[in-house]
C-alpha cells in the first residue's frame, strides 16, 4: 500500500526569506535568507545585484546563506569573492550555511574558516570537498546529508566540531583530519563501507549506526561508542604513526602535541552488540562494559590493555592489605571505591559507572574471559576468570551463603586455582604443622620391637611361633631431635604424594597422618593447577 504524501510545511522560516518560485510541494517558495539590502536570496538575486554583493565582500567577511540552494558555479563565485591574495585561498569569518543545499560539488578545499562554521542540516548532493580547510572556531555539520564523497583530507578543526545526526550516504572515507577539540559523530549514520582516520582528543560516537563494514583509525582520542549499532564488522584501531596523506606527507598534529601520548582510549561500549566488533591496540582501562551484548564475541587484537588493582601494600582497619596483580574493569574500580573502608587506589572518578555491583559485573568478566579463550589467550583469560570469581564471592543477591563460603575458601587457599604461590604457601605451612605435631605427639618414644614366641612339642614335631609387637608408647623427654625430625619429614613428604611411610606412629600420630594425607595432596594439586592455568596457551 502506497504511503500518503506528507503535507507541505506551511511554517515560514525564522529569518526573512526569499519566497521565490512557490510550488504545491513548497507553497512558501524558496526559504533562502535574504541578502542584506535585497529582497531575494543569493541564488535568486539579479545578476547586477549579485555582482555588487560579491564585489562588496572582503577576505574574512561574515556570511549568512541559510537555506540557500547553491550550484557549483555559484559557490565558486562566492569563494572567489573571499579569496585572500596573501594565502591564495578563500578566507571566511563566521559562515552560516544552515539548511543550505549544494546541488553540485561543494568545493571548500584549502578554505580557512576564522569564525564559526555552521552547516547544520545542510544537504550535499554531490561530493563535499573540505580537504586542507582550516576551521579556526566551532564547526557544526549536525543533521547534514552527504550524498557523495566527503573530502576532509588534512582538514584542521581547532575548535569543537559536530557531525551529530549527519547522514553519510555514499562516503567511503572521512579524513585523515585533525580536531584539537571535541569531535562529535553522535547519531550519525554511515550507509556505505567507510574508513575514518581521525586525530582528536575526544570522539563521540554515541548512537551512531554503521550499515556496512567500517574501519575507524584513531590517534590521541578518548572515544565513546555507547549504544552504537554495528550491522557489519567494524574495527576500531589505534594508529601508531601520524596519518599519511595521498601526497605521501604526514598530516600535521601540532595542536595535539601537548597530549602525553597518541594512545586511543575507549570510554564506553554500553548498549553495543559486540558480535561484529574488533578492537586493536586500544586502552580499555576506563571503558564501561556493563550492558554490552555478545561481549564474548568481541575480538581483541594487538595490545588491548585494562586497568589494574591498586599497587603496593595498603592498610584497612589496621591490618595490611595487598592485592594480587590482575586486570580489573573500570566498573569494579568504581564499585570497590564506594565500599565502606575501601583502601586508597581504587578509582572513584569513573564517569557514568552508576550503581553497578558484583551481580552485574560477574557476567561481564565471564564474557571477556570467553573472548580471550576463543582468541587462544589462556593466560589473559585467567585474570577475567579471577574477576568473575571475585564478583560471585561478593554477590549477596545471586550467590548463596554456602556458595560464597566455598568461594571464600577457594580464594583463600589458591586464589581460585590461579595463585600458585598462595597454594604452595599453605602447603608449606601444612607440612610444617604436620612435622611439629608428629615430632611432638605422633612419633613413639622408641620403635616397637617384635617378639616371636612358640612351643616345642615334647616328642618333637612342628613348632608354631606367634610374632607380636609392643604398642607404640607416647614420647617423653626431648622430642625435637634430629632423628625424630628425619622421621617426621619422611612421613610428611609421603603424605604430600598420598603414600604411607610405613612408620610406626602413636594414636595421635595416626590421625595427624590421615589429615595430612587428605589436605596436603589437595594443596599440591591446587598449586599445580595454578601453574598450569597461568602458562598454558
Amino acid at each position: 500500500m502506497a504511503q500518503p504524501t506528507p503535507a507541505p510545511s506551511l511554517t515560514p522560516p525564522s529569518w526573512p526569506y526569499c519566497g521565490d518560485g512557490p510550488t504545491p510541494e513548497r507553497p512558501l517558495g524558496c526559504p533562502g535568507i535574504l541578502v542584506p539590502g535585497h529582497s531575494a536570496c543569493l541564488t535568486h538575486l539579479t545578476d547586477p545585484a549579485r555582482d555588487a554583493y560579491f564585489a562588496g565582500l572582503t577576505p574574512g567577511a561574515d556570511i549568512d546563506h541559510r537555506a540557500t540552494p547553491f550550484t557549483f558555479s555559484l559557490l565558486t563565485r562566492l569563494l572567489q569573492a573571499l579569496h585572500d591574495p596573501t594565502t591564495g585561498h578563500p578566507r571566511l569569518g563566521d559562515a552560516t550555511f544552515v539548511l543550505a543545499t549544494f546541488e553540485g560539488g561543494a568545493g571548500f578545499e584549502s578554505a580557512t574558516f576564522e569564525g564559526t562554521a555552521w552547516f547544520e542540516s545542510a544537504t550535499f548532493n554531490r561530493d563535499a570537498i573540505f580537504g586542507s580547510a582550516t576551521f579556526e572556531g566551532i564547526s557544526w555539520f549536525g543533521s547534514a546529508t552527504f550524498k557523495g564523497d566527503t573530502g576532509f583530507e588534512s582538514a584542521t578543526f581547532k575548535g569543537d566540531t559536530g557531525f551529530e545526526s549527519a547522514a553519510f550516504e555514499g562516503a567511503d572515507r572521512l579524513g585523515p583530519l585533525m580536531c584539537a577539540g571535541r569531535l562529535s559523530l553522535a547519531g550519525a549514520v554511515f550507509r556505505a563501507p567507510v574508513t575514518l582516520s581521525i586525530a582528536t582528543r575526544r570522539l563521540e560516537c554515541r548512537r551512531t549506526r554503521w550499515s556496512s563494514t567500517a574501519e575507524v583509525r584513531l590517534r590521541y582520542a578518548t572515544v565513546d561508542f555507547a549504544h552504537a549499532v554495528f550491522e557489519y564488522p567494524l574495527t576500531i584501531a589505534a594508529e601508531p604513526e601520524a596519518f599519511v596523506l595521498t601526497d605521501g606527507q604526514q598530516m600535521t598534529e601540532a595542536p595535539l602535541a601537548g597530549s602525553p601520548d597518541a594512545a586511543v582510549r575507549m570510554a564506553s561500549l554500553r548498549g553495543v552488540d559486540a558480535a561484529h566488533l574488533v578492537l586493536a591496540d586500544v586502552d580499555l582501562a576506563g571503558c564501561l562494559f556493563n550492558g554490552t551484548v555478545h561481549l564474548d564475541q568481541v575480538r581483541l587484537e594487538g595490545t588491548c590493555s585494562f586497568d589494574s588493582v591498586p599497587p603496593r601494600t595498603h592498610r584497612r582497619g589496621g591490618r595490611p592489605v595487598r592485592f594480587t596483580e590482575r586486570c580489573v574493569l573500570a566498573e569494579e574500580h568504581h564499585w570497590r571505591a564506594r565500599q565502606p573502608g575501601a583502601v586508597l587506589g581504587w578509582n572513584t572518578a569513573v564517569v557514568g559507572a552508576g550503581q553497578v555491583g558484583p551481580a552485574q559485573l560477574a557476567p561481564v568478566y565471564r564474557a571477556l574471559r570467553k573472548a580471550f579463550e576463543d582468541g587462544k589467550n589462556e593466560p589473559g583469560a585467567a585474570d577475567f576468570y579471577y574477576g568473575e570469581m571475585e564478583m560471585r564471592r561478593h554477590d549477596r543477591t545471586g550467590t548463596t551463603r554456602a556458595e560464597r563460603g566455598l568461594l571464600h575458601g577457594y580464594w583463600m587457599l589458591s586464589g581460585y586455582g590461579l595463585r600458585a604461590s598462595r597454594a604452595l604457601g599453605w602447603l608449606a605451612a601444612a607440612m610444617l604443622v604436620t612435622m611439629v605435631l608428629l615430632m611432638g605427639f605422633g612419633l613413639p618414644r622408641d620403635d616397637p620391637k617384635q617378639e616371636a614366641t612358640g612351643t616345642v612339642p615334647p616328642g618333637g614335631g612342628r613348632v608354631t611361633f606367634e610374632i607380636g609387637k609392643d604398642n607404640p608408647r607416647n614420647p617423653t623427654g626431648n622430642r625435637f631431635t634430629g632423628e625424630r625430625f628425619e622421621k617426621a619429614l619422611n612421613v610428611t613428604l609421603n603424605s604430600v604424594v598420598f603414600r604411607s611411610a610405613d612408620q610406626d606412629l602413636t594414636t595421635a600420630g595416626t590421625y595427624v597422618e590421615m589429615a595430612s594425607r587428605l589436605a596436603e595432596p589437595v594443596l599440591l594439586g591446587l598449586a599445580v593447577l595454578a601453574v598450569r592455568n597461568r602458562v598454558k596457551r
